[in-house]
C-alpha cells in the first residue's frame, strides 16, 4: 500500500529529537521525557499489551515549526474512516482471543492503539510512546533507563512509508511490527529492517504480476503513473524492469504526489492527452487515485485502459467518485478475498458511550452520522443531537462498507499471528504461565517461524523476509444497470506456481473501457506480419518499429521476428517470404527441348556415321574406299561414331559414373578420332616423299606404324585421363551460387589441370594434323585427301577455339549444351568434309570410282 506522505526534511531533524529525548540520561540517573505525555486513543489494560499504529485522520494543518521555542502538538483533520476500521479488525481479535479457552488460557490481551494522523514523524513518535510507556520520568535505579518494551508487538501501519520510519527505529529493539497493508518490496530486506513482518504480499510479486497481466493482453505500449513515494517508486521501477524483460514498453511514466501543486498534476493529464497508448497503469492508493479521477473528470479523458494495484482496484470509494464512468472496465490485482465471521457484526456494533476513549469515538460518531453531542443542563447525558445509540445498520458509508475485508483479515491475522507465538512462549494448555518473563526478542524470533490455521481454514505463515505467500485475484470493474461498479474476480495469480502457470484467467466475459467487449489494442507498432522482420525506429523505445519484408532466400514464418532466417541452400523462399520451398533442381534433361533436340542430333550423327561405315563396306574394293589405308577409314568412322555417342553422357541428371564417364569418354574417342585423321595425312605426306629418288619412307610408315601411331596417341590421353580419375576424379556437384531460386546440379571438374590436360592435348594434336594437312593441301592427285583434312581441322579448331570463352561464361545447363554442341559440331565438320565427298563420288559419280580416274599425272603408286 502506497504511503501518505513523503518524508520531509522535518520530520527527520523531529526523528532525532525524539530519539535524544527519549534515551538520553540526565545527572540524576532517571530517564525523563522530553515533550508532553500523550495518551492513546485506544487502550485497554491486560497481561499483555499490544501496540496499535492507524490513521484516524488523514491530514493535518500546516504549521512553521521556528525550532525556537517548543513546537506545538500535530492538529490532525480529515477523519478517515478506514483507520478505524482497521483498528476496529484489532479490537475484534483481541476480544475473540481473550474469550477463547484454546488460546492463551487465563491471559488477557490489552492494546494501546494511537493516531498517526497520516504523518510519519508522528509515526515515529507513538512508536517511541509505544516502547517507552508514557510516564514523566523512571524512578531511579542502578540500571537506569534499561527496562521491557511496554507493549509486545505493534501492529501497523497502513502504508509503506511510515512502516519503513517506525521498523527503522524499532528495529534495533527487536519490537516486532507486523503491517497488514504496507507492501514496499524494500521493507523484505532484513539487513535494514529485522523486526518487520506483513500480513500482505510484496509488491515485488505485484509488480511482476501487472506486467504479466499487461502481456497476456498483448499491450506493449502502455503509460504508467505512479505515486512519488517508497511504494510507488519501488514497486513502479521493479514493474518497469519486468515489462522491459517482457517486451512492454512505457512511453511515459510519471509521478506524483496528492499534495503537489495543481499545475504539475494537469502536465500528467497533458501527457495523458498526448500519449498514443491506450492503457495506463497505475500504482496509486486510493487517495491518489482520487485526485487523479477528479483530473481525469474534469478534463473529460475517456477510453483509457487502467490497470490498477491492490491500493484501488477494490476501492468503492473510488468507485463511487467515478461519476463519468472514466474508470469503466478497469483490470488489476487485489488481494484475494476473504470472510471473517462475525467481524462485521462487532463493527456495526460499536457504540461511543461504551467506549473507554469517548472523545475519539465522539468525533468518529458525529462524522458518521454528522451530527452533534450537546450536553443539557439536566444530568441525564446527552440529548440533542447524536444519543450515541444510533444504529449503525442502517448507513451506508465508507465505515460500514465490508468491501476491505480481505484487509481487516490482514489485521486480524496479524494479532493472531502474535497470539499463537505467545501461546507458546507462555507454555499454554490448559493454563498459561505467568512466571515467564517476555522478551520481545524472543518473540520475534518465534513470530518468523509461526504456522498456524485460522477459524475459516486459511493458513498463515511468513517466509524468510517476513512476507506471506504472494496470491493475488484479478478483478475487473464491470458496470451494472444501476450505474454502480461491480467489483468481479477474473482470474488468479499464484507467485508460488511455475512462471507459465501463475496466471489463470477464468472463462468470464470481461468488461474493458468504455463498456467494450473487445481487448482494446495498445501497441506503438502494428504487429509484422509472416515475411518481415522488425526494424527499430531511430530514436524510439524497441515496441516502435517499421516491417521490412525479408530478402529473397530468407523467410520469417512467426509475427514480430526480430530477424529473418536464411533458408538451408537447396531451399528457397516463397513468393510470401514465410516458407522455404524446395529449389528445382536444373540440369540438362532430356525430357526438355533443348535436350531432346542435341539428343537427336547425335543419334542423327550416329546413324549418319553408320551409314556412311555401311557404304564404305559394301564399296570397300573400290579404288575410292581403299585409298589412304581403308583400315583408318573405318576405325575413323568407328571413332566418330563414339564421337556423336559419347555426347549422350552429358544428358541427363549427374551421377558420380556419368561424371567420370562424360569428360573420358569425349576426351579418349575424340584423341582416337583425331590420331586416325592425323595418320591418313602422315600417310600422304609419306606417300609423296616415297616418289623421290632414293626415299624409303613408306618403308618405315606402312599399315602396321600407322595403327601403331593411333594407338601411341590414344595411349597417351588415356594415361592422362588415368591420371585424372585417380587423382582428382570428376563429381556430381550441386551450384547454389549461379541462380539464387534453383539447384544447378553439374559435373564439378575435380582437377582443372586434369581436364585442361585433356582438351588441351586433343587441341595439340588437331594443331598438327591441322599443319601437316596444310602442307599437303596442294599434292597432285585428283582427289586429294589433304584438302579435306585440311577443311575438316580448320572446322575443329575454330569449334573449339569458340568453345573456350562461351564454356565458360555459358551458366548452369547452357554450358553442358555447349560442349554437346561443341562436340557434335566437330563431329559432323569430320564426318561431312572427310566422308560425304567419297559418297558422293561412290554413290552419285560411280564413273570417277576407278584406278584409273583415282590416279592422275605425278600420284604415288600408293593410292
Amino acid at each position: 500500500m502506497l504511503s501518505t506522505q513523503r518524508w520531509p526534511e522535518q520530520g527527520w531533524a523531529l526523528l532525532q529529537l525524539l530519539l535524544v529525548a527519549s534515551f538520553s540520561q540526565t545527572e540524576e540517573l532517571v530517564c525523563r521525557q522530553r515533550g508532553n505525555p500523550e495518551s492513546p486513543q485506544l487502550y485497554k489494560d491486560g497481561d499483555v499489551i499490544l501496540g496499535g499504529i492507524f490513521s484516524f485522520h488523514s491530514s493535518w494543518k500546516d504549521r512553521q515549526d521556528t525550532y525556537i521555542q517548543k513546537p506545538l502538538p500535530l492538529q490532525c483533520t480529515s477523519l478517515n474512516f478506514r483507520g478505524f476500521q482497521f483498528a476496529q479488525a484489532m479490537l475484534f481479535a483481541i476480544e475473540e482471543i481473550n474469550n477463547s479457552t484454546d488460546l492463551l488460557p487465563g491471559i488477557s490481551l490489552g492494546y494501546k492503539i494511537y493516531d498517526a494522523c497520516g504523518s510519519i514523524a508522528r509515526s515515529v513518535r507513538v512508536a517511541l510512546l509505544l516502547a517507552n510507556g508514557n510516564e514523566v520520568a523512571s524512578a531511579p535505579s542502578q540500571a537506569p533507563c534499561i527496562r521491557l518494551s511496554q507493549v509486545q508487538a505493534i501492529m501497523g501501519e497502513t502504508s509503506s512509508s511510515p512502516c519503513m520510519a517506525i521498523a527503522t527505529v524499532i528495529g534495533p529493539f527487536h519490537i516486532p511490527m507486523i503491517s497488514h497493508f504496507a507492501t514496499c518490496a524494500c521493507l523484505s530486506d532484513k539487513t535494514k529492517y529485522p523486526s518487520f513482518l506483513r500480513t500482505v504480499p510484496s509488491d515485488y510479486y505485484q509488480s511482476r504480476a501487472l506486467a504479466q497481466l499487461v502481456k497476456h493482453f498483448g499491450w506493449t505500449w502502455v503509460g504508467a503513473i505512479r505515486t512519488n513515494d517508497d511504494y510507488g517508486n519501488n514497486g513502479m521501477a521493479t514493474f518497469t524492469e519486468t515489462a522491459r524483460q517482457l517486451g512492454i514498453c512505457l512511453e511515459y511514466s510519471v509521478s506524483f504526489f496528492r499534495t503537489d501543486p495543481p499545475d504539475k498534476i494537469q502536465k500528467i493529464i497533458d501527457t495523458i492527452k498526448t500519449s498514443t497508448s491506450k492503457v495506463i497503469v497505475a500504482f496509486l492508493s486510493y487517495m491518489d487515485m482520487d485526485v487523479v479521477l477528479h483530473e481525469l473528470s474534469h478534463n473529460n479523458l475517456t477510453g483509457y485502459q487502467w490497470v490498477g494495484t491492490e491500493g484501488w482496484i477494490l476501492d468503492s470509494q473510488t468507485a463511487a467518485m467515478d461519476k463519468h464512468h472514466i474508470m469503466d472496465g478497469a483490470i488489476g490485482l487485489s488481494i484475494p478475498k476473504a470472510h471473517v465471521s462475525g467481524v462485521r457484526e462487532f463493527m456495526l456494533d460499536v457504540k461511543p458511550l461504551n467506549s473507554s476513549s469517548n472523545e475519539m469515538f465522539t468525533e468518529f460518531w458525529e462524522a458518521l452520522f454528522s451530527c452533534t453531542f450537546r450536553q443539557s443542563q439536566s444530568s441525564s447525558g446527552y440529548q440533542r443531537g447524536c444519543t450515541g445509540h444510533e444504529d449503525l445498520a442502517g448507513v451506508q458509508n465508507s465505515f460500514t462498507d465490508m468491501s476491505l475485508m480481505p484487509i481487516f483479515n490482514n489485521v486480524y491475522k496479524g494479532v493472531y499471528a502474535v497470539a499463537h507465538t505467545l501461546h507458546s512462549i507462555l507454555n499454554c494448555n490448559k493454563t498459561c504461565n505467568n512466571t515467564v518473563q517476555l522478551d520481545p526478542y524472543k518473540i520475534l524470533q518465534l513470530l518468523k517461524n509461526i504456522q498456524f490455521k485460522t477459524k475459516e481454514g486459511e493458513e498463515v505463515y511468513f517466509n524468510e523476509d517476513g512476507d506471506p505467500a504472494a496470491k493475488y485475484e484479478i478483478i475487473n470493474w464491470q458496470p451494472t444497470e444501476k450505474g454502480i461498479v461491480d467489483f468481479v474476480t477474473v482470474g488468479l495469480h499464484d507467485a508460488s506456481l511455475h512462471a507459465d502457470k501463475q496466471l489463470n484467467l477464468q472463462n468470464k466475459t470481461l468488461i474493458w473501457a468504455q463498456n467494450s467487449q473487445q481487448v482494446p489494442l495498445s501497441v506503438c507498432s502494428e504487429k509484422c506480419p509472416l515475411g518481415t522482420r522488425k526494424v527499430l525506429q531511430k530514436g524510439k523505445p524497441v515496441c516502435c518499429y517499421d516491417c521490412l519484408r525479408c530478402a529473397e532466400g530468407e523467410i520469417s514464418n512467426i509475427t514480430d521476428s526480430i530477424t529473418c532466417v536464411r533458408c538451408h541452400p537447396e531451399f528457397w523462399s516463397n513468393e510470401r517470404r514465410d516458407a522455404c520451398v524446395k529449389k528445382k533442381a536444373e540440369f540438362l534433361s532430356y525430357k526438355e527441348i533443348m535436350g531432346a533436340l542435341l539428343t537427336a542430333a547425335s543419334l542423327f550423327g550416329t546413324c549418319i556415321t553408320n551409314v556412311v561405315a555401311l557404304i564404305f563396306f559394301i564399296y570397300r574394293k573400290t579404288p575410292i574406299v581403299r585409298a589412304n589405308n581403308s583400315e583408318l577409314s573405318f576405325l575413323l568412322l568407328f571413332s566418330l561414331a563414339l564421337c556423336f555417342l559419347c555426347s549422350l553422357t552429358f544428358i541427363g541428371r549427374p551421377t558420380e559414373w556419368s561424371c567420370m564417364l562424360r569428360h573420358t569418354a569425349f576426351g579418349i574417342t575424340f584423341v582416337l578420332c583425331i590420331s586416325c585423321v592425323l595418320g591418313k595425312t602422315i600417310v600422304v605426306l609419306m606417300a609423296f616423299r616415297a616418289t623421290l629418288p632414293g626415299s624409303n619412307v613408306m618403308k618405315w610408315f606402312g599399315p602396321a606404324q600407322q595403327k601403331l601411331t593411333v594407338l601411341f596417341f590414344t595411349l597417351v590421353q588415356v594415361i592422362i585421363c588415368v591420371l585424372w580419375l585417380t587423382i582428382s576424379p570428376p563429381f556430381p556437384f550441386k551450384n547454389f551460387k549461379e541462380f539464387k531460386d534453383k539447384i544447378i546440379i553439374e559435373c564439378a571438374l575435380g582437377s582443372a589441370v586434369g581436364f585442361w590436360a585433356v582438351l588441351g592435348y586433343i587441341g595439340l594434336l588437331a594443331m598438327l594434323c591441322f599443319f601437316l594437312a596444310f602442307l599437303a593441301r596442294k599434292l597432285p592427285d585428283n582427289f586429294n585427301e589433304a584438302k579435306f583434312i585440311t577443311f575438316s581441322m580448320l572446322i575443329f579448331c575454330a569449334v573449339w577455339i569458340t568453345f573456350i570463352p562461351a564454356y565458360i561464361s555459358s551458366p548452369g545447363k547452357f554450358s553442358v549444351a555447349v560442349e554437346i554442341f561443341a562436340i557434335l559440331a566437330s563431329s559432323f565438320g569430320l564426318l561431312f568434309c572427310i566422308f560425304i565427298p567419297k559418297c558422293y563420288i561412290i554413290l552419285l559419280k560411280p564413273e570417277k570410282n576407278t584406278k584409273k580416274n583415282m590416279m592422275g599425272k605425278g600420284v604415288p603408286k600408293y593410292f
